[in-house]
């Protein structure tokens, strides 16, 4: 029966170390998705090869994390599966079997509900970001949370294809404030990157845009082709946004009034 328990507790160490890599991943600008499949990869072994994988190989502070998840998991992945080998052998009775079997059963279903409740893991990303914050050197700040990232808004990559209503047209032509996106950066084939591009900056088919936005738009605006078709997208495009501002400017006095009472 202890070598159940131990197991047990091997999976449930792993299950924590796997979430601190992941929360650190995550301060370093990796999205949170992205951020717990490369830590479960490297935890695992698995090795999956994506521009994800790269982002981390090409940061240091990434890669040093990922580097210490995969030097504990050497011994981790061992000592579970050694431990689960111990705790079926040399079985004499068979009622005693079964026990551990159930034991086992109900260890990884708590495990299962540990790893799976929203509440537990809302807690731990504070707890483990605190962590992180006191005692490394991890830029701590949530951009997630500055940007809004977990409601309407998104940044999203969009790679300018030909014949899109964005392609050979310099940005200040384009005016994608005017519907609610900003650029944030300009990726081009060659590699290039060019930070917080200027108005002059010419988008040209095959660079990627960083785009800032509410999801829905930022769809809408990938899809978009070249065209009268195209700019009429864009008058709807603007008029919403402007029907937004128009909304949020109206409900300011409201709360303000609000917060008098």
């Amino acid at each position: 029966m202890i070598a159940v328990g131990t197991l047990i507790f091997v999976l449930f160490l792993s299950l924590i170390v796997v979430r601190i890599a992941a929360e650190a991943l995550i301060l370093t600008g990796v999205s949170r998705e992205a951020a717990r499949f490369q830590a479960r990869s490297a935890w695992t072994g698995t090795g999956f090869t994506t521009s994800e994988a790269e982002q981390v190989v090409n940061h240091p502070v990434r890669r040093q994390i990922v580097s210490s998840l995969m030097f504990l998991r050497s011994a981790g992945l061992v000592t579970a599966a050694s431990t689960l080998m111990l705790s079926f052998v040399s079985v004499e009775e068979s009622g005693d079997g079964l026990v551990r079997l159930l034991f086992l059963i109900v260890g990884v279903a708590a495990l299962w509900f540990f790893a799976k409740s929203r509440w537990i893991s809302y807690w731990m990303s504070r707890v483990i970001a605190r962590a992180l914050k006191r005692y490394t050197d991890l830029d701590t700040r949530d951009y997630a949370g500055l940007l809004h990232l977990a409601g309407e808004y998104a940044i999203m990559e969009l790679k300018v294809q030909e014949g899109s209503w964005l392609s050979n047209r310099a940005l200040q032509d384009l005016r994608l404030t005017d519907e609610g996106v900003l650029v944030l950066g300009v990726t081009h084939p060659d590699g290039n990157y060019e930070g917080a591009p200027r108005g002059s900056s010419v988008v040209h088919v095959g660079d990627t845009l960083a785009l800032y936005g509410r999801s829905s738009e930022l769809a809408k605006l990938g899809q978009r082709r070249a065209g009268a078709e195209g700019e009429q997208e864009r008058k709807v495009a603007v008029e919403v946004e402007r029907g937004i501002e128009g909304e949020a400017s109206q409900g300011q006095p409201q709360e303000k009034l609000a917060g008098r009472s």
